[in-house]
């Protein structure tokens, strides 16, 4: 990247953001979030839905009238053995995940990219949860501390991941908040019939997820599991997340609300 920059221009998905990251934050100027990758939940949380969308943003930003909105990122860090490649630390723009949907992220990786953009993530988490057993975890904020047998635990600084699916419905990326979804043991068929329902935030109804918000929290679990985060593999648990506010700055379509 170039330090005397003005804006910077990503094409691609979820995972090119994410690779991004480091660079962009520190440069602090203006982003533009170019869909075009298999994954653009984190382009279409910021109004961006499509490249003509885009398009329109880049022009109004040259003319002088677009909007620049600052929003945040979440920090993993984990908490592993030093000098092994858990001693990671990574930002990410819009989910972060730990246990099946992990997996489930890891399945997605190997499909094929057509597939991937069209239904992939699904059909992978589907699979995960005919494989995964359940785990007991922990999550602990400041003013929260769950631990039991669970499923998955989802951090989210947007809303959504996975190609649509809202697994953190009230997840705002400018509120200096993380939005954390805790889904515990449950029967898998319970779980399956529920499964479409994250499209639409209506998973929260079930008695055995557990949503919250926090500045930061701690993550583990009895044996070590894979985090990860905007589609890409981070680390193992156990790991520590925190909100870093204000760290973005993106350019969005005139008169967009996040």
């Amino acid at each position: 990247t170039a330090p005397n920059c003005s804006a910077v221009l990503i094409f691609g998905g979820d995972g090119t953001v994410h690779r991004h990251l480091p660079e962009v934050s520190k440069l602090k100027v203006p982003v533009l979030v170019v869909p075009s990758g298999s994954g653009n939940d984190f382009a279409k949380a910021m109004g961006l839905r499509n490249e003509a969308i885009a398009l329109e943003a880049w022009k109004q930003f040259c003319a002088g009238g677009a909007d620049v909105r600052e929003v945040d990122l979440g920090l993993i860090r984990s908490l592993g053995e030093p000098g092994s490649q858990v001693d990671a630390e990574a930002l990410f723009a819009c989910v972060a995940g730990v246990g099946m949907d992990a997996e489930a992220n890891a399945r997605a990786n190997r499909l094929p990219q057509w597939l991937k953009g069209h239904g992939g993530y699904l059909l992978a988490a589907l699979r995960s949860l005919v494989a995964f057993k359940a785990v007991e975890m922990s999550a602990i904020s400041d003013e929260k501390k769950i631990r039991q047998s669970a499923f998955f635990v989802a951090v989210g600084n947007a809303h959504r991941y996975g190609g649509g699916m809202k697994i953190a419905p009230r997840a705002a990326p400018d509120d200096g908040l993380l939005d954390v979804c805790f889904v515990s043991r449950m029967n898998k068929l319970k779980l399956l019939c529920w499964v479409p329902t994250i499209f639409f935030g209506g998973h929260l109804r079930l008695r055995q997820v557990e949503y919250f918000q926090a500045r930061q929290l701690e993550i583990d679990a009895e044996r070590p599991l894979q985090v990860y985060a905007d589609g890409d593999y981070i680390c193992r648990t156990p790991v520590a997340i925190r909100v870093i506010s204000k760290a973005l700055r993106v350019i969005v379509p005139a008169r967009i609300s996040l």
